[in-house]
């Protein structure tokens, strides 16, 4: 999920190891700032022409990726990808990834990540590890600036991952995508069923029968709504899918920077809206970052009444999916206590759902028209959404 070159943590060795998926064991006894193995090393300068006596490959993270820092003479200038092999459907999926962020490029107003070619012109390297294994790695610029999730109120932020995710969904509809391309889809199945891509929510530790029933009732309650609406080019199509403050970079010119595409793919595109509030859709501060989404959103796209219900639903659908998440990763791979926070979260939320569907977007409206003059509340939405 997250490749940032800023914001590092401090981790152990254990901390950096992905425990449940033993392809990263060549990793292990890394820790932040150890050199790269010498197998991964020298195939990074082979493959983008590189002199490895002025090149240094220090690991950064390890989450769905393992992600290293590149620098030349002291110098930041890259970071390198490594992925799990297939574990996104290989090379082919991740070249699609690259051909997509090129594409976005072309938007007016929207910063992104740049992919750098290898010397024999593709994006994507196949990186050897011995005879059996062979890993896909791929470079991207450096980008100078803190990312979003250090932010203590990210809601100033918002507006623009709005206006993004728009721009992102009028581009997807019209776009005609190239011969080969292929991305997963994040669908039911894939979010929530007996074999999630992240792990089953069922799994998280210490849920009695009776917190069991309740995150249940609320899944089949969202399941329900979203099963039945229309999948079509208006409502389904390539997505982000992790645009969030843990995903943008604020470079020092005040200019913001998307950097990850990795989990990008098919989905409803309002998924979009779900994973903006990835792990904080409880906290108190979430209807404010609710509000700056619709915000940013309506500035470049178009939200009907019937949007805010399902927006309602996969961010029910998204939280329970986070909460498998967390079955298969570390407490910190979160900001303090936030892994924590999960499933009393998810309770939270679960319940709030089961009593009102938009409560979390009736708040953000309500909140709003207390705390600022009424000139700047949408009026209209705030009244689609009082009368659901």
């Amino acid at each position: 999920m997250n490749a940032t070159v800023s914001a590092h943590k401090d981790q152990s060795t254990s901390d950096l190891y992905e425990g449940d998926n033993p392809k990263f064991e060549v990793f292990k006894y890394l820790t932040k700032g150890s050199p790269a193995p010498f197998w991964l090393f020298s195939g990074v300068c082979a493959a983008w022409g590189l002199h490895k006596d002025e090149v240094d490959l220090s690991l950064i993270t390890i989450s769905e990726n393992a992600t290293f820092l590149l620098t030349i003479k002291d110098e930041p200038i890259g970071v390198v990808r490594v992925s799990e092999p297939d574990y996104v459907g290989g090379p082919k999926a991740i070249a699609s990834e690259l051909a997509w962020i090129n594409m976005l490029h072309e938007l007016d107003g929207v910063n992104l990540v740049t992919p750098v070619p290898t010397v024999m012109g593709p994006y994507v390297a196949e990186i050897h590890q011995n005879e059996t294994t062979k890993w896909s790695v791929i470079s991207t610029k450096f980008i100078e600036g803190t990312v979003l999730e250090d932010m203590a109120d990210p809601s100033s932020c918002y507006r623009v991952i709005g206006n993004w995710s728009a721009k992102f969904h009028k581009s997807a509809r019209s776009w005609t995508e190239p011969y080969g391309f292929q991305r997963f889809s994040w669908d039911l199945l894939d979010i929530l069923g007996p074999h999630p891509r992240w792990g089953r929510w069922e799994d998280a530790a210490g849920l009695t029968p009776a917190e069991n029933k309740l995150l249940y009732q609320a899944m089949w309650e969202a399941l329900a709504y979203v099963a039945k609406q229309p999948r079509n080019r208006q409502t389904w199509g390539l997505v982000h899918a992790d645009l969030r403050p843990s995903n943008i970079i604020q470079r020092p010119d005040g200019q913001f920077v998307v950097l990850d595409f990795d989990d990008c793919g098919y989905s409803w595109y309002l998924w979009d809206y779900a994973a903006s509030l990835t792990f904080i859709e409880h906290e108190s501060y979430a209807p404010r970052l609710a509000y700056e989404w619709v915000e940013g959103y309506k500035e470049s796209g178009e939200l009907n009444d019937a949007d805010f219900e399902m927006m309602s639903a996969l961010s029910m659908l998204r939280r329970l999916q986070m909460l498998g998440w967390t079955t298969r990763h570390r407490a910190d791979a979160l900001p303090d206590g936030l892994y924590a926070a999960q499933k009393p979260g998810s309770l939270m939320c679960a319940e709030r759902y089961l009593k009102d569907h938009n409560w979390l977007l009736e708040e953000a409206f309500a909140n709003r028209a207390e705390t600022q003059p009424p000139e700047p509340v949408d009026s209209r939405t705030m009244e689609v959404i009082s009368q659901q």
